[in-house]
């Protein structure tokens, strides 16, 4: 992957997409406006050093060490609720692109300084059904880290920096079922449940980058059940 600049759009990497299956099924229906709007994927590193050319956590003894950023939404929001997401949101017509858009909803979102982010490349668009969003993720590197927080209540609920040891973790890994909607992969992290379109973009990478430890793929949960449950015990912490 090539390094962009923070004030410019970083250029599509080449090769296989890093899309899973699951989301590359979903194909704007005929006649349905869309939105475009861009999400940030950031890795942070832990404790030890970023490869230099791709900007990505090193492994130790072949588990990650680095983290990556997520928020969860605000239970009031109109769309998506209480999920955990990466930073993002929908196009201004200010923006440069969604590089700009990802950055600029990362520091309205999280109090995160574009000046220390280093994005990698923009992905493939994805479409979101409930919002409408033709969604671009950005993938970054955290390459100076800040301090963040929750800057609007309203919009997000809480900021987190996931250790990527969590989520490669196969104790944390499952997959959940949205009645007979929509099946895929999902984890359970410090005390929330990651699940749908952000949980699809981690796996992915997860396995792009070679992190992926062999994982119990028939375990299919509810998710009607299940967030209730991970709720309560995130309660209960």
């Amino acid at each position: 992957m090539r390094a962009g600049g923070a004030g410019q759009d970083a250029p599509a990497g080449g090769g296989r997409p890093l899309v899973p299956r699951v989301l590359q099924s979903r194909a704007v229906p005929p006649g349905v406006r869309t939105r475009p709007a861009s999400v940030l994927m950031l890795f942070g590193e832990g404790g030890g050093a970023a490869d230099a050319v791709q900007g990505v956590p090193r492994t130790s003894g072949g588990v990650p060490d680095g983290d990556v950023l997520l928020t969860q939404r605000a239970a009031t929001l109109r769309h998506h609720s209480g999920q955990v997401a990466f930073p993002g949101g929908a196009a201004d017509p200010g923006d440069g692109g969604p590089v700009q858009t990802a950055l600029r909803e990362a520091e309205e979102e999280t109090g995160l300084r574009p000046d220390g982010v280093q994005p990698l490349t923009v992905m493939p668009e994805l479409f979101v059904p409930p919002s409408r969003f033709l969604v671009s993720p950005v993938l970054a590197y955290w390459r100076e880290p800040c301090p963040v927080r929750v800057v609007d209540e309203a919009e997000t609920s809480r900021v987190a920096r996931v250790p990527l040891a969590d989520l490669v973790n196969p104790a944390n890994r499952f997959q959940v079922r949205y009645r007979k909607v929509f099946t895929g992969p999902a984890f359970t992290v410090d005390g929330m449940l990651v699940w749908g379109f952000t949980a699809g973009l981690l796996s992915a990478l997860i396995t792009e980058a070679g992190w992926e430890q062999e994982w119990d793929t028939g375990d299919v949960r509810e998710l009607d059940v299940t967030l209730p449950e991970v709720d309560e015990q995130a309660t209960r912490r």
